[in-house]
């Protein structure tokens, strides 16, 4: 497939006033960060407790973030996950400021706000340990004899009962229990009558401390430079030093822009932005790549031609690829971006901006720079060469 066919477009002829406007943005989003909102880092970097939980019914969120403010332990941020009707929440506090598991706390607010009282065994929150206690505890069996011996009795029990929970999920009460086989009646009837099953179970529960956010933010920041460096290295090989400088030059264009507008939104900077940011100094390189191996390929064919229009030429017979492959991609992620959820969102996002930025400026700054640069030497080996 194959439309603007034999085009005849000067970008060349534009490039100092696309220069010129991407500079403006590029210092508008370095002002972003520096002196505007800056970046908003998730629990990934910022470092707090992330739970994951699943409601019976739709969640209040209201309720939630209000039970989990009261604690007074950071920011709180909720988002839906997965499809509504699992009825699926992820929680994420920011840490106070020093290091702890804070997941005990905010369940223990948040089961005090949902849960009735009564019944210390709570089958949609205890692991298995906990719950395994409970019933050498009780021993509803009779068995007797040692801790251990009575521990070796329940510890299957214990295990069936959340092996049953992972796969559904959530209790919604005890007619549920049948479905564990290994549980004795005995101890199924005991459960029955004195287990609370509540409004909400744990799904997953994560901690970051300040420490290793700090540590990660410091490693993302690093990948992002060696990637870019890695780039520089592999385009100066396959073609000139002028050549990778150009591309260079666009993808922090493409890195800053796209960091600006992530501060400008408010949205938060986790792994998955990192990532979506890779992804982007990938796709820009290899868009560049296809432009400047064409350019190569008119330099040897067109001997005489000057370097501006040789450019044209390249970036012309290269555009109906150029909008057809980008403008696939950019469909797919804004159908990810507006149909995949909140988890994959800022993910999304960071692309649809980031392949824009992208194509727009492996033409305008990326063959221009190289243009720049190329220009540059040659005056210098003149120069040289008259002395």
């Amino acid at each position: 497939m194959r439309f603007l066919h034999d085009t005849h477009f000067q970008f060349m002829k534009y490039r100092k006033f696309w220069i010129t406007v991407s500079t403006v943005l590029n210092l508008l989003a370095i002002g972003l960060i520096l002196f505007g909102p800056g970046f908003k880092y998730g629990v990934d970097f910022a470092g707090g407790t992330q739970v994951t939980l699943k409601f019976k019914s739709e969640p209040d969120q209201a309720r939630v973030r209000k039970a989990l403010e009261d604690l007074k332990l950071g920011a709180v941020n909720i988002q839906r996950f997965d499809e509504a009707e699992r009825h699926e929440l992820l929680v994420r506090v920011q840490n106070p400021g020093e290091e702890g598991d804070f997941s005990a706390q905010m369940l223990g607010a948040l089961d005090k706000e949902f849960n009735p009282a009564g019944g210390r065994i709570r089958m949609n929150l205890q692991g298995m340990e906990a719950l395994r206690d409970a019933l050498v505890e009780a021993d509803p069996d009779r068995r007797g004899g040692t801790v251990s011996e009575r521990r070796a009795h329940y510890e299957p029990m214990a295990q069936s009962v959340l092996n049953l929970r992972k796969q559904s999920g959530i209790f919604s009460g005890p007619q549920d229990l049948d479905k564990a086989t290994e549980l004795s009646a005995t101890t199924r009837s005991f459960l029955s009558e004195n287990a609370r099953f509540g409004e909400f179970s744990v799904l997953a529960a994560d901690s970051v401390g300040p420490a290793v956010g700090k540590d990660l933010r410091k490693k993302a920041g690093l990948a992002i430079v060696f990637s870019i460096l890695g780039m520089l290295v592999y385009i100066w090989f396959r073609f000139q030093l002028q050549y990778g400088i150009g591309a260079i030059v666009a993808l922090l264009h493409d890195t800053l822009i796209t960091l600006g507008v992530l501060s400008l939104t408010g949205r938060e900077i986790d792994i998955p932005a990192i990532a979506a940011l890779l992804t982007l100094v990938g796709y820009s390189v290899n868009d560049t790549v296809v432009i400047f191996d064409r350019i190569r390929e008119r330099l040897k064919l067109d001997r005489g031609k000057s370097l501006v229009a040789i450019m044209d030429v390249a970036i012309n017979q290269t555009l109906s690829r150029t909008i057809i492959t980008g403008g696939l991609t950019w469909l797919v992620v804004m159908a990810l971006f507006l149909f995949g959820g909140d988890v994959i969102n800022t993910f999304a996002f960071v692309l649809v901006i980031g392949l824009i930025v992208g194509s727009y400026s492996t033409i305008y700054i990326a063959s221009p720079i190289a243009l720049a640069v190329s220009n540059w030497r040659e005056k210098r080996l003149q120069a040289k060469r008259r002395r």
